[in-house]
């Protein structure tokens, strides 16, 4: 008892040092213009590029989650694709001018951000958070995930020492040492934090939204991708959406989670999709894997979370071929009866097939109502018609002949670059937005008088 209240009490007096630390240098920064933001941000982006190796390692070392090599790409992503997105637009300053209404935006920086760290992708969540950050001219604190721990501070300490090296004031982006979930509590209520950007499990966003303060927070995504008659290529359909969900072991919640084949392309599809790196399980293997991946209470186990395809067969007792990508299920339901419909977060595929265009999009819909809603879905067809049904699915993202991660996140598809995707008042957030630097400020609007004042009490024809 002693022990933990000690790592208990050593993990709030760093809770205390590192937002009392940001609140001082963000007051210190304050009035940086733009130009000066950027030469910063400039400086994180390219030490973190050149760090993107060794904090993948770290990541994978730590958490034991995910696969070294996307994690590089992951890195890579946010300090490079990302970085320059950011580079190219203001965040603070004059954001635009109005001279016919005579309007102009001023965009300010909130304060200080307390950044919550997902053991799932740790280090290329703290390198966007702390670009993001100052790019808007706010300081961070990141809390990191107690089983990735390290590998998260080394991300902030990298972050930290390039832009101080760049001229930023010490202390504008911190990491908690010793996190701990009341640590983790602890900072998001201090006087000190002005806005929570939340990234976790439903716990944790639970948590943020009930700190009191304003919260960004992401909520999960089992995400349905539908194959439909007029896909233009039923082989590169099965490629995209197998790439996608293998990715990293399947770390992201963006990555598809169940298929949905229109009839007259499953022969078709679902050759390519076995060609392609898929394993069939049957209904006893299928059972085995619902146990290794979810515990009595329907939670997701944490030792399954981001393993390989052949690693999770190996963990549930069956073997499979060298080149298994994905473990692939036929299923028939959708609901917490059928484990392996919901959200899973390592390279597991349900399969469905429908006869028409309503059934399929009655069954996307039924997967996002099953904690996915808000999040994405995607679409592989080439008709507009057939397209069009999808459009009013409850997502924040439905992403058109592209892999859901990809587009998703800002790379395939041209919606806003991030590495933060709201989920919208669908899942209980605020945003439905792929998160970016604009988030993270307040505007304020200059607005000169356009029309006498007195004419208010004047009557109005409509």
């Amino acid at each position: 008892m002693t022990a933990t209240l000690d790592a208990d009490l050593v993990g709030l007096a760093d809770v205390r040092a590192k937002a009392r630390a940001a609140r001082r240098a963000f007051d210190e920064l304050a009035g940086a213009d733009q130009e000066t933001l950027d030469h910063i941000v400039r400086a994180m982006a390219r030490a973190g590029t050149r760090a993107s190796e060794e904090l993948a390692r770290l990541a994978v070392d730590e958490t034991g989650y995910g696969v070294y090599e996307h994690k590089i790409h992951k890195n890579r992503y946010n300090t490079g694709f990302v970085a320059r997105w950011m580079l190219e637009r203001r965040a603070v300053g004059v954001l635009w001018a109005d001279e016919r209404t005579r309007v102009t935006a001023i965009g300010v920086p909130m304060g200080v951000i307390a950044g919550i760290i997902p053991v799932t992708n740790p280090t290329a969540t703290t390198l966007f958070k702390s670009l993001a950050a100052l790019k808007s001219g706010n300081a961070v604190v990141h809390a990191p995930h107690p089983r990735a721990a390290r590998c998260t501070l080394r991300a902030a300490e990298i972050m930290a020492e390039a832009a101080v090296g760049a001229g930023a004031p010490e202390g504008i982006i911190g990491c908690l040492e010793n996190p701990t979930l009341p640590a983790t509590q602890e900072l998001m209520r201090r006087p000190e934090i002005s806005l929570v950007l939340a990234t976790g499990g439903p716990g944790m966003v639970r948590a943020a939204y009930s700190s009191g303060k304003p919260t960004i927070a992401v909520g999960a995504g089992n995400v349905p991708a539908y194959v439909g008659a007029s896909v233009a290529d039923p082989a590169e359909a099965a490629e995209m959406i197998i790439t996608s969900k293998s990715f990293d072991n399947g770390t992201a919640c963006v990555a598809e989670q169940s298929v949905v084949v229109h009839d007259a392309v499953a022969p078709a599809f679902l050759a390519a999709f076995e060609a392609k790196g898929a394993f069939w399980m049957n209904p006893d293997q299928q059972a085995a894997l619902a146990a290794v991946l979810f515990d009595e209470r329907g939670a997701m186990r944490p030792a399954s979370v981001g393993q390989s395809a052949r690693r999770l067969a190996e963990l549930s007792g069956f073997t499979v071929p060298s080149d298994t990508r994905v473990l692939a299920a036929r299923l028939t339901t959708v609901g917490v009866g059928t484990p392996l419909s919901r959200e899973i977060l390592g390279p597991v595929l349900s399969v469905y097939t429908a006869p028409d265009v309503a059934a399929a999009r009655a069954r996307c819909r039924e997967i996002l109502a099953l904690d996915g809603e808000g999040h994405t879905a995607a679409v592989h067809a080439a008709d507009p018609d057939e397209i069009a049904p999808f459009t009013s699915l409850p997502a924040g993202r439905i992403v058109i002949n592209t892999p859901a991660l990809f587009g998703g996140m800002g790379f395939s598809a041209e919606v806003d670059p991030s590495f933060q995707l709201g989920t919208g008042t669908w899942s209980g957030s605020i945003c439905s937005d792929n998160v970016t630097p604009l988030h993270l400020i307040n505007i304020t609007r200059v607005a000169h008088e356009v029309r006498p004042w007195r004419q208010v009490y004047d009557p109005v024809e409509l």
